[in-house]
């Protein structure tokens, strides 16, 4: 009777054995320190983790070091992985967030790792700092020609005066970074291909920043005021291919007081940007007043699909008209989200718009609304009964009340929702 040898039965490793570019993507999907723990699974996959190509030092990673107590050798540790890696690198986080942690690290070890990373064909590159000083971004940054995804937070940006742009970046993402107006309406400028720029990315960070708002009140108004007055919205004007746009109102020039006429020259400019899909601003520490003549705007957005409005007031009827223009300048709207700020400032009495003629001022394309921090106010359920008559297609209005709404007023307000014309037959109202 024949034999059969042991090893026939072995089970046969199939993925040690896969094409390179196939273990790369796998191993790109896992945390980094499980990446590398697959060292230890055999002879075979000792050095497997060299073909990494994405380097995240991320929150995760900065936890796992600081549970080994290893946080003293954050700065070899990244060296050594970089070093070590055998092909291109086409992403790379780097996550500061404790004051131990940037102890033992500086700018200039940054800076020749940006280099380094400069010739490894990068393509996305987050930096995000959380305490200490701001970090200054390292020149070699602005050189590297193959970036599409930038990642900022807590940074001085100032690009050198040999910067001649970045011809591949696709996405630009911001939060408390500290620049001048020339230099950023310069750099986005020489970004011909943007398709977003976001320079609300602190919300991600939110509660951080609230931890360090109560430990340090002077901290958080100083960082948070980097940015104010700083941008041109003619530089942004200037950005054709831009699809997505979300910017707090203060950062712009000449936008911290606003009135009818800011808002009609806001929505002209921004309708010059004929790839603009999704607008995001945020109203806060805006004041507003009723001077300027009370001219509508035009249909100046007529390809956005997703508008969100924070930080808006809409028991003060200035900026309840403010953001009715803005609305009714969006005829393809489909989602709308309006975060109603939770401060009880800068209130006018409740004043009402013009009277609307629902039969001759043009139907919205609208599908999905979501109000947060609702007070129940006139105001609101005037927006609210606009929204109705003139949607057809409104498929569900979420409604999230402020803490101070007691379970009789959002009673009465849920009566008077019910009252109101609807033009869409299948709308739900759901008041969370």
């Amino acid at each position: 009777m024949m034999e059969l040898k042991e090893s026939e039965f072995a089970p046969v490793d199939f993925i040690s054995h896969m094409p390179d570019n196939v273990i790369t993507q796998i191993l790109d999907r896992l945390p980094l320190q499980d990446a590398i723990m697959t060292s230890i699974l055999s002879r075979n996959w000792r050095f497997k983790w060299t073909m990494l190509s994405q380097l995240l030092f991320d929150q995760r990673f900065v936890m796992c070091l600081f549970g080994a107590k290893c946080e003293s050798k954050f700065g070899r540790i990244i060296s050594s992985l970089l070093m070590n890696v055998r092909g291109a690198i086409t992403k790379f986080v780097l996550y500061i967030e404790e004051e131990r942690c940037y102890s033992v690290l500086d700018d200039e070890d940054i800076a020749h790792w940006i280099l380094f990373l400069s010739r490894k064909g990068l393509k996305d590159l987050t930096l995000l700092k959380m305490h200490g000083p701001q970090l200054n971004l390292p020149t070699h940054m602005f050189s590297c020609s193959e970036l599409k995804h930038l990642k900022l937070f807590y940074c001085h940006f100032d690009p050198p005066a040999s910067f001649h742009g970045l011809p591949n970046l696709l996405s630009l993402e911001l939060g408390l970074v500290q620049f001048e107006s020339s230099t950023f309406g310069k750099f986005i400028t020489q970004c011909p291909v943007l398709e977003v720029l976001n320079m609300r990315y602190w919300r991600l960070f939110a509660d951080i920043l609230y931890f360090r708002h109560q430990r340090d009140p002077h901290e958080m108004t100083y960082m948070d005021i980097f940015s104010v007055g700083k941008v041109k919205l003619v530089d942004i004007a200037k950005l054709a291919n831009l699809k997505t746009l979300s910017l707090s109102l203060c950062h712009l020039d000449n936008m911290m007081i606003i009135n009818y006429y800011s808002i009609v020259e806001l929505t002209g400019l921004l309708g010059l940007l004929p790839k603009l899909q999704e607008l995001d601003l945020d109203f806060a520490r805006c004041k507003f007043t009723d001077d300027g003549a009370k001219k509508r705007p035009p249909t100046a957005l007529p390809y956005l699909k997703v508008l969100n409005l924070s930080t808006i007031a809409l028991g003060n009827g200035i900026m309840l008209s403010c953001a009715f223009d803005v609305i009714r300048s969006s005829p393809n709207l489909q989602t709308l989200k309006i975060t109603a700020s939770d401060l009880d400032a800068d209130r006018t009495p409740e004043i009402y718009p013009p009277d609307v003629d629902y039969n001759t001022v043009g139907l919205l394309q609208l599908q999905s609304v979501v109000f947060n921090y609702y007070e129940g106010s006139e105001n609101e359920v005037w927006l609210i009964k606009y929204l109705l008559a003139c949607s057809p297609f409104l498929q569900k209005i979420v409604i999230s009340p402020c803490s101070i709404i007691m379970s009789d007023e959002k009673l009465k307000f849920a009566r008077k929702l019910l009252k109101l014309h609807r033009a869409s037959p299948i709308v739900d109202i759901v008041l969370v």
